[in-house]
């Protein structure tokens, strides 16, 4: 038996219209719309029916209360600046849709007492499932496997091989860094980075070095580590021109150090992007803009990973099981500071 038409309404349709118009109860009519198998198919088939003619939308706290779910989550950060968290907190946000989920932010301060204390509160109210958001791309301690929720960990993986961690490809953007480099015809690149405490720092360097090689080429004296500072890509620039002043392009491990690379290029009478190409890493939009010329830089996507930590914590919440570590793509954002040579 097919429902009658319903009657044109002005208020919005509630759970109890579409269970009259289909001649079920409040509670199968909830079963059916959930998907649940008490119910029969003539029976979830006339619910649907119904609740279609009268163009019902659930109430996404009721539809939350059913299926014990609270429609939100929770982002914990350890990074003290925002400039990893944010833009992931961002991606999260688009992906899980605006009014859909709620995110809770917290940030632990690299504190793991701070951490546990934020883990409990979020619990304590309910949240569906956690993104946890390291400071830096080394791997990071588990929450643990007995938590009652969900947890997908972005940027920063986890220790665990168990758990599900989403994270810049560092090793690819070294390696597509460089192939920019070489397709604006520089042949004499030099890498000058930070902290050699990172494993994103290493990770570049194997990218970089894997490019050059596929070229029949290699850098331009070793890698040089140092800090993740403009003061450190002065220092580097000044040792880097005694020794080999031929370079033609350096890729530089952060934005910072390129601001410090450029300064020193400029001191000494290179042309920039004319006589060396200068690239960073971050395009962190203050420093990139701000450079003179703008600074091509390699973005690390990282809206992208958010959304594709949130995608991962809607699939948990829904019963699927992901482990181990999955990659997200960098790309490079080019400037003023790279050019073809002529």
């Amino acid at each position: 038996m097919n429902p009658a038409p319903g009657p044109a309404r002005s208020q919005p349709a509630t759970l109890g219209d579409v269970a009259r118009l289909a001649g079920v109860s409040i509670a199968t009519a909830s079963k059916a719309l959930n998907g649940r198998s008490q119910v029969r198919a003539e029976t979830r088939q006339r619910v649907i029916e119904a609740a279609q003619r009268l163009a019902f939308r659930p109430n996404q706290l009721a539809r939350g209360l059913l299926e014990g779910r609270s429609g939100t989550v929770g982002l914990l950060t350890s990074d003290l600046e925002g400039r990893f968290s944010i833009p992931i907190l961002m991606g999260a946000e688009d992906a899980f849709g605006a009014g859909e989920v709620a995110v809770f932010l917290c940030d632990a301060r690299g504190d793991a007492i701070r951490e546990q204390h934020h883990v409990r509160a979020l619990l304590g109210r309910r949240v569906d499932g956690l993104i946890v958001v390291g400071s830096r791309t080394d791997p990071r301690p588990s929450l643990g496997r007995n938590l009652p929720v969900p947890v997908v960990y972005a940027y920063a993986p986890s220790e665990d091989p168990e758990d599900l961690s989403l994270v810049p490809d560092n090793v690819d953007a070294g390696r597509i860094a460089v192939a920019h480099l070489l397709a604006c015809g520089r042949t004499r690149i030099a890498h000058i980075t930070g902290d050699p405490g990172y494993a994103a720092a290493h990770d570049r360097v194997a990218g970089a070095r894997s490019a050059l090689a596929d070229a029949g080429l290699d850098l331009v004296g070793e890698p040089r580590f140092g800090a993740w500072s403009e003061g450190w890509g002065r220092a580097a620039t000044v040792l880097l021109l005694d020794q080999h002043p031929d370079v033609d392009a350096v890729l530089c491990g952060s934005d910072q150090i390129a601001r410090g690379v450029i300064d020193v290029l400029r001191e000494r009478g290179r042309r920039v992007p004319e006589d060396v190409s200068v690239m960073g890493f971050d395009n962190w939009q203050v420093l990139t803009a701000a450079s003179r010329p703008p600074l091509t830089s390699v973005d690390m996507n990282l809206e992208q990973v958010g959304r594709a930590a949130a995608h991962a914590l809607s699939g948990a919440i829904e019963g699927a099981r992901q482990s181990g570590v999955e990659t997200v793509r960098c790309r490079v954002v080019i400037r003023g500071s790279t050019a073809a040579l002529s």
